[in-house]
C-alpha cells in the first residue's frame, strides 16, 4: 500500500464502491482504485500493480460489466481519458473514456456520417472498441482507423484497425488484454439533417425495445447464422421461445419487452443476476442445444 501511495499519491482511493460505476448498480468494493486520465497514468497503474504483485483490472464506462458482490481484492484502473477533436475533415480523435453517445453527437454536429448505428448504446468509447459494439447492421470496428493501447505489461503503442481483428462483439484486444486509451475514427461527410434523422430513428427504436432501468443491455451474444438478417440469430428469440420473460431471481428479472435483457428492479445483487442468467442459458441449451455466450463481462468471484 505504501508503494502504491508513493506512486499515485492522493489519486489512489481505497474501498471504492464499484456498484456506482456500473449500469447494474450492483457489486462490492475495490481494495484500490485509480482514475487514469492519460495513457501514461494507465501504464503506470498497470506497471505498479505488476511490480507489487497486486491483481489489477481496467474498466471503462461499466455499462457491460457485472461485478461480484464480494468486490475486487486488487487495483481497479478506470480509463477516464477524455477529449474529442477533428484531426482532419473526416477523422475524429477521441479519448477512450468519453461516452459513446457523446461521440455520436460530436459526429452529428460536424456533419459526419457512419456512427448513427451507435446512438443509444451505453458505455465508453474504449469499451465499445474492446467489444466491437454494434447495432442495426453497424459495428464500431468498421470505422476505427487507429488506437493507442496499453499492454498488460504497461507498454503504450499505436495499432491499426487490422491489428484488432474485429469479429462479432469481439476483438483481438480480448486476447491480448490491451486497453484502449485513445482512438481515431474515419467517417464520411453527410447531410446533417439526414444524420440527425437517422440518429433519432435509432434512438426511438431502442426506446421501444430497451428499458429505462438498471441494466447492461443484452446479456448474451446473438448467434452467427448466415440465413438471418445481418447474419445473426437473435439470442432473444430463443430465450423468448423457452419462456424466460416470466423469470426472476431476487431483485433481478427478465425485461418483459426483451427476453435477452436482465434488469435490476432496485434490490438485486450481482449473484441474483448471475443465477438468473444461468437459468436462462440452461433453458436454451436444453431446448435447442445451443450454448449462449455472455456479452456482459464478469469481474470477481461468483
Amino acid at each position: 500500500m505504501t508503494n502504491l501511495l508513493a506512486t499515485f499519491g492522493p489519486n489512489l482511493e481505497f474501498g471504492k464502491n464499484l456498484a456506482s460505476l456500473t449500469s447494474y448498480r450492483t457489486g462490492g468494493k475495490a481494495r484500490y482504485f485509480l482514475s487514469a486520465t492519460s495513457a501514461d497514468e494507465v501504464a503506470r497503474g498497470i506497471q505498479a500493480a505488476r511490480r507489487l504483485g497486486i491483481p489489477s483490472y481496467v474498466i471503462g464506462g461499466g455499462s457491460n460489466l457485472l461485478v461480484s458482490d464480494a468486490g475486487y481484492d486488487g487495483l481497479i484502473i478506470k480509463v477516464d481519458v477524455s477529449g474529442m477533436r477533428l484531426a482532419d475533415p473526416t477523422t475524429i480523435e477521441c479519448g477512450a473514456g468519453e461516452d459513446l453517445m457523446a461521440l455520436v453527437d460530436f459526429a452529428t454536429q460536424n456533419e459526419l456520417a457512419g456512427l448513427e448505428f451507435a446512438a443509444g448504446i451505453w458505455g465508453s468509447v474504449g469499451g465499445a472498441i474492446y467489444g466491437n459494439a454494434g447495432a442495426y447492421g453497424g459495428e464500431i470496428g468498421t470505422i476505427l482507423r487507429s488506437a493507442i493501447v496499453v499492454s498488460p505489461e504497461g507498454v503504450v503503442k499505436e495499432v491499426g484497425r487490422d491489428y484488432c481483428r474485429f469479429a462479432y462483439r469481439d476483438s483481438y484486444l480480448k486476447v491480448t488484454h490491451e486497453v484502449v486509451v485513445t482512438a481515431s475514427f474515419g467517417l464520411s461527410k453527410g447531410d446533417k439533417i439526414a444524420i440527425e434523422s437517422r440518429v433519432k430513428e435509432v434512438l426511438a427504436s431502442r426506446e421501444q425495445k430497451h428499458p429505462n432501468e438498471l441494466t447492461a443491455g443484452c446479456f448474451f451474444k446473438n448467434i452467427p447464422d448466415p440465413k438471418e438478417p445481418h447474419g445473426k440469430l437473435p439470442a432473444g428469440r430463443l430465450l423468448e421461445q423457452v419462456g424466460v420473460k416470466e423469470l426472476s431471481v431476487g431483485g433481478a428479472k427478465v425485461y418483459e419487452k426483451h427476453a435477452n435483457i436482465i434488469v435490476n428492479t432496485g434490490s438485486a445483487t450481482s449473484q441474483d443476476i448471475r443465477k438468473l442468467a444461468d437459468i436462462m442459458k440452461q433453458r436454451v441449451k436444453d431446448r435447442f442445444g445451443i450454448e449462449l455466450q455472455e456479452e456482459v463481462q464478469q469481474l470477481g468471484t461468483f
